[in-house]
Order: C-alpha cells, then sequence, then structure tokens
C-alpha cells in the first residue's frame, strides 16, 4: 500500500478495465523461501582451511567483520527477495522501498489478533456484526507489510469474480453514494470507494481485494473488528498502530481472508457491509450475484 495518497480522487476503472492482467496476477503464486546454508563435506573442509589462513594473513577486527557481514547481507538479500515475491503492491519493489518497510518493522503490532479500543467519541457508535460463526479450519499464513499477503489457502477465482460483481452491483443500485476504481492505497487492484466518507482513509476507500491471494483490506469499527479476530476471519494490518510514529494507515485497517467457498464468500460480504457501515454509517446489503 502507498504511504502517501493524493488529494484528488483515484481515476475509476470500469469493472472490465484490466481484466487481463488481472486475471495473470491471479494466477501468480506466491511463495516466501526460507534462509539456509548447507555445507557437504568439501565445503566444510574448504571453509575451514580458509578461516585459519585468514586469521594468520587478514587483521582480526576485518576478519570478524566479514564473519559478521556475509550472514547478515545473505539475510538481507534473502528478505528483499521475499518482499519482491509477495507481488506488486502500493510500496515501490525497489531497494528504497524496503528500506522504508524495514524502519516501519520497527513499529509494528505485536499482536495482530486484539482488537484496537474504541474511540468514544466517533461515529458510528457501534458495530453492526452480531454472531459471526468461525471460520473454519486454521488461519492462513500471511507475510509481509506493504504489501501484506497471504501465502496459502488463497480464494477460488470464481468466489473472487462473483465478489467483484456484488460489489459492482451496489455501485450500479447507489451510483450517489459508491463507485469502483483502481485502489489508492494499494495502488493495484480493485476498490470500492464512498462519495461521500465519514471516516476517510484512501480517499473514502472501503475495502481493495488483492487479485494474486484474493484477501483484501478495508476500515471497519473496533466492535466488529473484535467480532472478526474472535471468529477468525481476519487479522489487523501490522502497521495499525497508534503511537508517536504517524502510522501510514489507521488503526481500524485490518486484513480479511480470502473466500475459499460460497459460505465463507457470503460471510466476507457481510464484513464488506460492515466496512460500509464504518465507513459511510449507512446500512446496505450486499448479496450474491447470480441469486
Amino acid at each position: 500500500m502507498s504511504l502517501t495518497v493524493t488529494s484528488e480522487p483515484c481515476k475509476a476503472t470500469t469493472a472490465g478495465t484490466n481484466d487481463e492482467s488481472n486475471q495473470v496476477s491471479i494466477n501468480m503464486v506466491i511463495r516466501q523461501d526460507p534462509f539456509y546454508v548447507t555445507l557437504d563435506a568439501n565445503a566444510l573442509l574448504a571453509l575451514s582451511i580458509l578461516m585459519v589462513l585468514s586469521m594468520h594473513f587478514i587483521d582480526h577486527l576485518f576478519l570478524e567483520f566479514l564473519i559478521i557481514a556475509v550472514p547478515v547481507a545473505l539475510l538481507i538479500h534473502n528478505d528483499y527477495l521475499n518482499f519482491l515475491k509477495l507481488g506488486p503492491g502500493g510500496t515501490p519493489p525497489t531497494p528504497a522501498g524496503y528500506a522504508r518497510l524495514t524502519w516501519y518493522r520497527l513499529f509494528t503490532l505485536r499482536d495482530p489478533f486484539t482488537a484496537p479500543p474504541r474511540d468514544t467519541v466517533e461515529q458510528p457508535s457501534a458495530g453492526i456484526l452480531r454472531d459471526l460463526p468461525y471460520r473454519p479450519g486454521p488461519r492462513p499464513n500471511v507475510a509481509g507489510l506493504a504489501p501484506q499477503r497471504q501465502l496459502d489457502e488463497h480464494g477460488s477465482v470464481p468466489e473472487y469474480n462473483r465478489l467483484r460483481a456484488s460489489i459492482e452491483a451496489l455501485t450500479v443500485r447507489q451510483p450517489k453514494s459508491f463507485v469502483t476504481a483502481t485502489s489508492c492505497l494499494e495502488k493495484h487492484g480493485f476498490a470500492l470507494f464512498s462519495r461521500h466518507p465519514l471516516n476517510v482513509c484512501g480517499n473514502g476507500e472501503i475495502v481493495h481485494i488483492h487479485s494474486s491471494d484474493r484477501s483484501m483490506h478495508m476500515n471497519l469499527h473496533p466492535d466488529d473488528i473484535k467480532e472478526i479476530l474472535e471468529k477468525g476471519w481476519g487479522q489487523r494490518h501490522p502497521m495499525a498502530w497508534k503511537g508517536w510514529i504517524r502510522a501510514p494507515v489507521p488503526t481500524t485497517f485490518t486484513m480479511i481472508y480470502a473466500p475459499r467457498n460460497e459460505s465463507d464468500l457470503r460471510i466476507v460480504c457481510r464484513i464488506i457491509e460492515a466496512a460500509v457501515w464504518y465507513v459511510n454509517a449507512e446500512k446496505v446489503d450486499i448479496p450474491l450475484e447470480g441469486e
């Protein structure tokens, strides 16, 4: 996601725009590689001889620096490659973008499964989600800051398309309240915007969907975040902190896991309705397309 937002609305895109590129990204496999070093007998012998010779012919301080610097450099290189493998997002896939995220790691949430405190003066005063069912199965593995992505349990393409069509249908029914466009936060992917937001984030962005893994980010009332976390449907964004360093996203910014089937999709639609409620203070219904 981008750490800056323009003051003008994002350029609106129709539902069918960039479908071909979206389809390519949908088929992308997100994989995070661990860092490891394998030494066979010959490599271990060569390394031992090299270390002994270095102790005699290289200054000790410089040798100590090399012993520490080489594995650190390899760790950073592996971490940077894993950052690139998360796919497109608002953060530029460059060393400068990676360095910025490394700085933000110092302030990330330590517990993404505890809801933020409720602001007693904000509106709306309460959430609307009640008695969500528990999400079947374990939580998916999640990695990254910006982008933040699921590493497994990716949603299906048919459910992604159906969710997108359901959101587009909402904008057709209420064109004066909602519009779809490319995400202002991610700079990639399909998003729903409010034309007259009460709680503003990303020019009124309500939800955006990641075409690579079909997970999504949205703003929600703390009451609804608490319900979602307890029932296993998502987790807070790691940069949604509150402290002396200004966070790039609000404390209410939450990741919702990708819907795997129609049952999941129905729950996700309810959660998006709750996001509309928080951003717009307006209750809407988002029925599944095709029903």
